[in-house]
C-alpha cells in the first residue's frame, strides 16, 4: 500500500512515533489521520474505532482529548500493520 500523507498527516503520525512518548496526540488530529486508512466513527459506548476491509479497531475511551500512552501504542501498532513507520516518515 502506498502511503500518502499531506503535512498535518505528517505531522500527527510523528508525533506518534516519537520516542520518549509524546503525551499531548489530540484525538481529532488521530481521527484524520486514521480516516486515511479507514471509516472512523465512534461507538456507542464512546470509543472511536476505524473500519478497514470490513474489520474493526477500536482504540478506546475519547472522554479526554489527548489521547493515553495504551491509546498512543495501540495507534502506532495498528499504522505498521499499513507500513507506516518512523523510518518510512523520516525517509519521506
Amino acid at each position: 500500500m502506498s502511503i500518502k500523507l499531506d503535512h498535518h498527516h505528517r505531522v500527527t503520525a510523528q508525533k506518534l512515533f516519537c520516542h520518549p512518548l509524546n503525551h499531548n496526540i489530540q484525538w481529532h488530529d488521530v481521527c484524520s489521520l486514521l480516516a486515511r486508512f479507514g471509516e472512523v466513527h465512534e461507538t456507542h459506548r464512546g470509543n472511536w474505532a476505524v473500519t478497514v476491509e470490513g474489520e474493526t479497531v477500536s482504540f478506546g475511551s475519547t472522554r479526554t482529548r489527548e489521547l493515553t500512552e495504551d491509546q498512543v501504542v495501540r495507534v502506532r501498532n495498528f499504522l505498521r500493520s499499513f507500513g507506516l513507520t518512523k523510518d518510512v516518515l523520516t525517509a519521506a
